[in-house]
């Protein structure tokens, strides 16, 4: 069983093995078109030991070349990679280390002396092998090998292991002597005992039995012996001749051998030159490949030479020969060549003529647009704006024009020298803000006349004597005198009017600016793509000029966007602050212009939200949302002025009542906002401002209950709460809702608190004297204990009702009457109301006191001189008498 055993272990031994020459292979030499022969784990003799594997390979190509590779495992996973490679034929000692005994070390000399030793010594014994018939076969024997026996070498056994073999051969022939049956021997014992079943139970005769027999086959056999004998003889001769013949065929391959040993190492020689031949034959195309590249890449033709150091721009057909001029130097310098090429004289006196030609152009260019900005920042107001009777903005068409012909030149700039280009925008801005400031100030001037042109006949002294609504200062106005000159006012649809053409020349203004700048200073995301992409960009005349230099892609939209609304807020620098200036105008023109001037406003943003102005000028919408909201302000400043001045406005004493002045402001300026407001996108605004100006009325309106008015506060305050009621009521304002119905309950309150004042009046004693009663039954006293009181006895009821006849009743109540009259306010026409209140009231106080009569003098027999009858015809005929 030890020999079955052995060799379960040297297969799984041997497949093992297999694996790394698998992955070797896989890994390392199939992806090379390399062959692996042997291969043999090592480490470097006198040195930690750190595993490698020493590789000899065959490369698949003509004529054979033979490597020995150093494989090392990679730091991570189970791949391999190759750290050293020789050629074999570089191979000049192999040293075997130790002859007559087994040793593990050996060394190989190349240009240097390399010491391995084996993981084993038949992976040793197998490499040498390997190598040595390679010398053989294909290095012509150039490798010497020393301290290795030739029995190593040529794969035969030692005596000694011959010895050994033959020792090992008897053990094994002696053991197997007792080797156990086969089956077959097993079947045919069984087969003979059958055949001599009745002698086996004699033993005796059984051994006999088989004893002859055997006598008979041997001499059978001996005699076959003797008979083959003349045979054998004849074999042996036979077998004499042919090792003699193979001798003699062994000779004559030698000699062939050594014949074509020096026939395949000339043949050798021969294809090594005609691979030598193949490689300079590729070089040399290469070179001229390479020649030809940079000789057809790096040549700018005379005339280009002459364009681009005379520099001239003069007229547009040799600007057309500058960018034909200029493409073709920018393809010149953005060839890649290696860097090597840089130091050759004739690329380097090329390229150092490449950046001559490119500063001089740049330095000419740069003069000429620069001059060319210059001339048109100095340019004059057109004559048609200052004698215009119409407003007319100016346009930038000619000038633009003038320009986009040297886009294609900006955009070579661009890529060739950044720091350069990035001079000019400013420069251009600071020319052109120059000539648009001009421009811009006779605009607005000639606006501000358009628009108080109708008004300065009216207004000899101008506008000083306005509300400045929004203005700096905020003079008070007078609360009585706020309604003189309105009929001197402007039409109040002159503002509206002139604001929106101001507007609407301004727009196409700045949006035609923009898209110039964006286009001739390639600051839009379109430019900047198609740039950073290579694209050609289009000429004036349509053709295309391409420059194959990438700038740097653009950030973000954002800073794409805020590049051009940067440049025009320097190009428009006085813009923003005519257009304030035109806006402080507009609110001096009239009280409330400032609402109307939020209103266009606003309406013009959400119509320019909606259009694709939007998107064309983002300039433009950050000036006009300034603009916005320095209009709001103005508008906030304007309501906290009208606020301030009706809550410390003050009713002089004399007033005689009415409407209060800043009650009639505050509907003065709900009509106007209201009609203003009338078709406007949002009204937030407004309705914050009417929420604020209708509290402030309130406040003052209530204030007046301190105050000393010669005519009744409740009625005043009555008068105005029912005033704003029905105000409100009448324009139906969502926000004012709430405080419609307070006013409304306001009213009434304070209706009800005059009617009581003043019913006292006519019957002052008797409510005197019941008002006491009342007093009396509250503190405890029995109600028909009241009349034993001296001061409420019988006697004293009897003397109160004796003083108010029937006919002082009417008397009293015709005075009544005409006081209320005097001072109710005729506008409102609340005199049947608060008369017929008063009526409601009195009856309902004669009833009180009969039953007051009734309950505390019982069985007294006092009554009052009148009925309820006798009151409703007094009040009849008072009402009758004064129409």
């Amino acid at each position: 069983m030890e020999p079955v055993e052995g060799a379960k272990g040297e297969s799984s031994q041997q497949l093992t093995m297999a694996s790394p020459w698998i992955l070797l292979e896989k890994d390392v030499f199939n992806p090379q078109n390399e062959r692996l022969l042997e291969i043999i784990h090592v480490w470097k003799t006198g040195k930690k030991r750190k595993n490698s594997i020493l590789c000899v390979v065959v490369a698949a190509c003509r004529p054979i070349q033979l490597f020995l590779e150093k494989v090392k495992k990679a730091d991570r996973g189970d791949q391999y990679k190759m750290t050293d490679r020789w050629p074999l034929k570089d191979l000049k000692l192999v040293d075997g280390k130790n002859v007559n005994q087994e040793c593990l070390e050996f060394e190989l000399q190349f240009d240097k002396v390399y010491k391995w030793t084996a993981v084993s010594a038949d992976e040793k014994k197998a490499f040498i092998r390997c190598l040595w018939k390679l010398n053989r076969r294909y290095l012509s024997s150039s490798i010497a090998f020393v301290s290795i026996p030739s029995c190593m070498l040529e794969g035969k056994q030692s005596l000694q292991e011959v010895g050994n073999a033959s020792a090992e051969t008897g053990d094994q022939a002696e053991h197997s002597a007792y080797q156990e049956m086969t089956p077959k021997e097993t079947a045919d014992m069984l087969k003979l005992m059958e055949e001599y079943e009745p002698i086996v139970n004699n033993s005796m005769a059984f051994a006999e039995k088989l004893s002859k027999d055997l006598q008979v086959l041997d001499e059978a056999n001996l005699q076959a012996i003797i008979s083959s004998e003349k045979q054998v003889t004849l074999l042996m001769g036979s077998i004499d001749k042919a090792l003699a013949e193979v001798a003699k065929v062994e000779e004559t391959l030698q000699v062939y051998d050594e014949l074509l040993g020096s026939v395949k190492q000339q043949m050798d020689h021969i294809q090594q030159g005609n691979s030598l031949l193949h490689q300079i034959d590729s070089n040399h195309e290469k070179l001229m490949s390479e020649i030809v590249f940079l000789t057809s890449n790096l040549d700018l033709s005379k005339k280009h030479r002459q364009v681009l150091s005379r520099g001239d721009l003069s007229s547009p057909s040799k600007v057309k020969a500058c960018i034909a001029a200029a493409e073709a130097l920018s393809s010149c310098m953005n060839v890649q060549i290696q860097p090597g090429y840089r130091k050759l004289q004739a690329i380097a006196e090329q390229l150092i003529m490449f950046e001559t030609l490119k500063q001089n152009f740049e330095n000419s260019f740069i003069s000429h647009i620069t001059s060319i900005f210059e001339l048109q920042g100095n340019g004059q107001v057109p004559a048609r704006m200052q004698q215009a009777s119409e407003l007319i903005s100016s346009t930038h068409g000619p000038y633009h024009d003038d320009l986009l012909p040297y886009t294609p030149l900006m955009a070579w700039l661009k890529n060739a020298n950044p720091i350069l280009f990035h001079d000019l925008p400013k420069v251009y801005a600071w020319n052109l803000s120059r000539l648009y400031e001009r421009e811009i100030k006779a605009f607005f001037e000639l606006a501000r006349m358009l628009l108080l042109g109708r008004t300065k006949e009216c207004f000899p002294e101008g506008l000083d004597k306005q509300v400045a609504c929004g203005s700096r200062q905020h003079p008070r106005f007078c609360l009585a005198d706020s309604r003189e000159g309105e009929e001197d006012e402007p039409d109040r649809g002159n503002v509206v009017k002139m604001l929106e053409q101001v507007l609407r020349e301004l727009q196409p203004l700045c949006i035609a600016e923009q898209r110039f700048i964006e286009q001739f200073f390639m600051l839009s995301q379109d430019a900047a793509a198609q740039e950073w992409l290579g694209l050609p960009a289009t000429s004036k005349g349509g053709k295309d000029v391409a420059f194959p230099e990438k700038s740097h892609w653009p950030k973000t939209k954002t800073e794409l966007e805020e590049q051009p609304t940067q440049l025009l807020s320097e190009i428009f620098s006085s813009l923003e602050p005519e257009l304030r200036g035109f806006i402080d105008t507009c609110n001096k023109v009239q009280q409330f212009s400032c609402l109307q001037v939020l209103v266009t406003l606003n309406d013009y943003m959400f119509e320019m939200q909606g259009s694709s102005a939007a998107t064309s000028s983002s300039f433009l919408n950050v000036v006009l949302s300034n603009i916005l909201l320095l209009a709001k302000n103005n508008f906030n400043k304007c309501i906290c002025v009208l606020c301030k001045e009706i809550e410390e406005a003050k009713v002089p004493s004399k007033a005689k009542g009415g409407i209060l002045p800043f009650v009639s402001r505050f509907e003065e300026f709900v009509n106007f906002s209201e009609d203003v407001f009338r078709w406007a996108q949002q009204r937030g605004e407004l309705d914050k401002a009417h929420t604020k100006l209708v509290g402030s009325v309130f406040s003052s309106i209530n204030s007046l209950a301190s105050a000393n008015l010669k005519v009744n506060t409740d009625m005043v305050m009555m008068e105005n709460f029912h005033h704003i009621h029905c105000f409100l009521y009448q324009k139906k304002i969502q926000c004012l809702e709430n405080k419609r119905r307070e006013a409304k309950q306001r009213y009434h309150e304070h209706l009800e608190r005059y009617v009581t004042k003043y019913l006292g009046q006519p019957l002052e004693k008797l409510n005197h004297f019941f008002e006491g009663v009342k007093a009396r039954v509250a503190l405890g006293v029995k109600e028909e204990e009241v009349s034993f009181q001296l001061a409420y006895s019988k006697q004293e009821l009897r003397k109160v009702i004796e003083k108010y006849p029937g006919k002082e009743v009417k008397r009293a109540l015709d005075t009544l009457y005409r006081k209320i009259h005097k001072y109710l306010s005729p506008e409102e026409n609340l005199l049947p109301v608060v008369w017929r209140a008063m009526e409601q009231e009195f009856i309902r106080q004669y009833q009180e006191f009969e039953n007051l009569i009734q309950r505390c003098y019982p069985e007294s027999g006092i009554t009052m001189d009148f009925t309820v009858e006798d009151l409703l015809n007094y009040f009849i005929s008072v009402t009758q008498s004064s129409m």
